[in-house]
């Protein structure tokens, strides 16, 4: 069992969004911009999108976590295949 690539994206992003935003309020601006509104805004956005993204998908990090998204995944595969009636 393996954390999934896709989760750890989603992680790495949230974490530099929020990185991003507490080092813009301490007045370290990450982003090159001029304008302290737009950077607030940028940064604002840069980190609700990336929030939304982190958890709209499942996240799946623990072994039994992990073990109940195959399970999931298998009977989801049943489902969409046919099965024979052995009379």
């Amino acid at each position: 069992m393996r954390i999934e690539s896709g989760t750890i994206i989603r992680l790495v992003l949230l974490v530099l969004a929020l990185a991003n935003q507490v080092l813009s309020m301490m007045g370290y601006p990450v982003l090159p911009i001029e304008d302290a509104q737009l950077e607030s805004l940028v940064t604002l956005g840069f980190t609700l999108v990336t929030s939304l993204m982190g958890y709209w998908k499942n996240n799946s990090f623990t072994k039994p976590a992990i073990e109940a998204d195959v399970y999931l995944k298998e009977l989801k595969e049943e489902e969409k295949s046919p099965v024979e009636v052995i009379k």
